[in-house]
Order: C-alpha cells, then sequence, then structure tokens
C-alpha cells in the first residue's frame, strides 16, 4: 500500500486526512501533529513551526517505511519565501530519505497540472501573511487576480469554520477572470466539501489539505483519477 506521511502543525483540520483515505480507498496517510509553540498567522511564530528541527523530529514519529511526506502548512512555507521554502524541502527530503515537498509547492504544482495561470485567493490569514503567498505564487508565474482575507490570527480557530461559511468565503474570493480559486490554509476543513465548492464557485478550487495529499500521492507515483475529491484529482 502506498504511504504518505503527513506532518501537520498543531491541532485544527488534522480530521480531513482520513476522511480523505476513506474517500481514496486505498492510500495511507499517518499524520504526526509537529510542535507548534505558539499558534499564530504570525511572521515569526510560522517561521517558528517551519524550523528543520521541528519538521525531522517530527518525520522520526511517523511510521515506516513511506512512499513520500508532505510538511502540511502552506504558511509554514511559504513564509520563508520561494528559496527558504526549497531548502526547507530538500531539507526534509534529505532527513526521511523519500520524496518530500510542502503545501506551498503543492499548489504551484497542482496549477502547472491544471494548466492554471491566474487564480484568486481565499486566505484565512491577517493581510501581511496573505501577502506573502501572493508573492509565493508570482515567483511561479502564477497571477493573483484578486485577494481575500479574514485576518484570522489562529489555525484552531479557523478549524471551526462551519461548511456553509467555507462555501461562502470561496465564492466571494472568486474573480470571474480566474481560472480557479486558491483556499491556502491547512487549518480549514475542505476535503469532504470539494465537489460542493466547485459547484458553489463554477471552476476548480484548489484547497490546502486537497492539494497536499495529491502532492504526496503524486511523488509516490501514485496519483491516478478519482472521483469525489474536485477537478485535481479527477484529471
Amino acid at each position: 500500500m502506498t504511504t504518505v506521511g503527513i506532518l501537520y502543525p498543531g491541532y485544527s483540520a488534522e480530521d480531513d486526512y482520513p476522511l480523505a483515505e476513506s474517500l481514496l480507498g486505498g492510500p495511507a496517510l499517518p499524520l504526526v501533529h509537529t510542535e507548534m509553540r505558539e499558534d499564530a498567522h504570525r511572521v515569526d511564530a510560522l517561521l517558528d513551526i517551519g524550523g528543520d528541527d521541528v519538521l525531522s523530529a517530527g518525520f522520526k514519529e511517523l511510521p515506516q517505511p513511506l512512499d513520500a511526506i508532505v510538511w502540511a502548512c502552506t504558511s509554514g512555507s511559504f513564509v520563508f519565501g520561494w528559496d527558504g521554502a526549497a531548502e526547507q524541502v530538500a531539507a526534509l527530503r534529505a532527513t526521511a530519505g523519500v520524496p518530500a515537498s510542502s503545501t506551498s509547492f503543492a499548489f504551484v504544482d497542482a496549477c502547472a497540472h491544471l494548466g492554471v495561470t491566474k487564480v484568486a485567493v481565499g486566505a484565512t490569514y491577517p493581510d501581511d501573511v496573505a501577502a506573502r503567498f501572493v508573492d509565493f505564487l508570482a515567483s511561479a508565474a502564477i497571477e493573483v487576480l484578486t485577494l481575500s482575507s479574514r485576518g484570522i490570527v489562529t489555525a484552531a480557530e479557523v478549524g471551526t469554520l462551519p461548511e456553509e461559511t467555507v462555501l461562502d468565503f470561496a465564492a466571494a474570493a472568486d474573480h470571474a477572470d480566474a481560472q480557479a480559486v486558491l483556499l491556502p490554509d491547512t487549518a480549514l476543513h475542505t476535503i469532504g466539501l470539494l465537489d460542493a465548492l466547485e459547484a458553489r464557485v463554477g471552476k476548480p478550487v484548489l484547497t490546502a489539505n486537497q492539494v497536499s495529499i495529491w502532492q504526496g500521492l503524486r511523488l509516490a507515483g501514485a496519483a491516478e483519477p478519482r472521483s469525489g475529491l474536485g477537478a485535481l484529482f479527477a484529471s
């Protein structure tokens, strides 16, 4: 069985991963909660949760062997900038000895897979953190036509947002010329909403937990088309 290790900071929407396991009906997605000394969508706190020592310690708690590993935290990767996020992934790959990635790069690769170059972003983060995601996407020639941010400080609060709020937020974030809507926070519950999100918005919706899982399966060589998980998995 394909096994993709998930490193996930703190506690918020981690139950998206066992739900995805059941919907996928095959690959294993063992998850380890990495250390989060402070739950805050603030640059210094995000740099701390994405440290190489934190990710290395998390890897040691995962069952072995693994086929791939993903640092399932968007803000805890893009906050380092493109080069810093690449170094973060390289260090994780060296530690784990298997293909590795992070959610930030998963968004970039998912957009490339769907041929998407113009997006709308619905971020739960404060404005300054959300702007760093826009900069990260720009490094991959992905244009953000509109950015909506909710200004939520903690991942724990994001994890409590009800389904209808998530659907409304995605729809409100859209732009007529965007090829897809991106929801970048892994603290946001979305795995059970992917088809509903796309029906509501009328175009592909890429979410953090969705792209993290897709990226892990892709790196493990197990990314065959699957239904019920949005356009990304269906293509």
